[in-house]
């Protein structure tokens, strides 16, 4: 799925990144502990998260995603913003909750943890 599919999907608001949109996401992980982020999620992957600071994106980086979305309609801080950008990391958000953005993007074929196979 690409990240201008899930922008569709989830009606997103792009934050940073909007010349990546074309960039494919295989894998999708929706939490807000850091630990389990960097414990499961798979590089390349969207985070779906309600951390609304900038640890979110340091997880981000360390884990190499894909693409970070705050569900909720979370709106980052300027320097949240500046370090995705320095990171190179799309940053989206979404007026949704963080279950019915996930139920979204699996009902669309994106799958989790659990099930992917690359």
């Amino acid at each position: 799925m690409t990240l201008k599919e899930v922008v569709k999907i989830l009606d997103c608001q792009v934050l940073t990144g909007e010349e990546e949109l074309d960039s494919e996401v295989k894998v999708g992980c929706g939490c807000d502990l850091m630990s389990d982020v960097l414990s499961f999620i798979k590089p390349g992957a969207l985070l779906l998260t309600g951390l609304n600071n900038p640890q979110a994106i340091r997880t981000g980086e360390m884990s190499e995603v894909g693409a970070i979305c705050l569900v909720r309609d979370k709106q980052p801080g300027d320097d949240m913003v500046a370090l995705a950008k320095e990171n190179g990391i799309i940053l989206l958000t979404t007026s949704l909750p963080l279950f019915d953005a996930c139920g979204r993007l699996y009902q669309n074929g994106l799958v989790g943890h659990s099930e992917y196979k690359g």
